[in-house]
């Protein structure tokens, strides 16, 4: 069995920091708003939010597909992240934060 979500997301944090120097992550509460994303990057006029999966089978939490339409809707990057897809997701990132 891989790594806990808590483990991977607090590496995932640091690798994020790493890329994208100045950026700003804030961790959401989902106890505050079932399903909202785990992690929202701020990066100069841009913004990302992404959901955590501990590995590409996790399941999905009511509220999360809504709420990856809403942000996409708003013209924000949104995405599932977890180890297997973490470098085409961030690549992906970077090039919305270049755009």
């Amino acid at each position: 069995m891989g790594k806990r979500e808590t483990e991977y997301q607090k590496e995932l944090k640091s690798r994020i920091a790493t890329r994208f120097p100045g950026c700003i992550i804030l961790k959401n509460d989902s106890e505050l708003k079932p399903g909202i994303f785990d992690l929202v990057i701020l990066y100069g006029t841009r913004y990302a939010a992404l959901e955590v999966k501990r590995d590409k089978n996790a399941p999905l939490r009511p509220n999360q597909d809504y709420y990856m339409e809403e942000i996409i809707k708003m013209g924000g990057f949104a995405a599932f992240i977890y180890p297997e897809n973490e470098e085409r997701v961030l690549d992906e990132i970077q090039r919305a934060f270049e755009s």
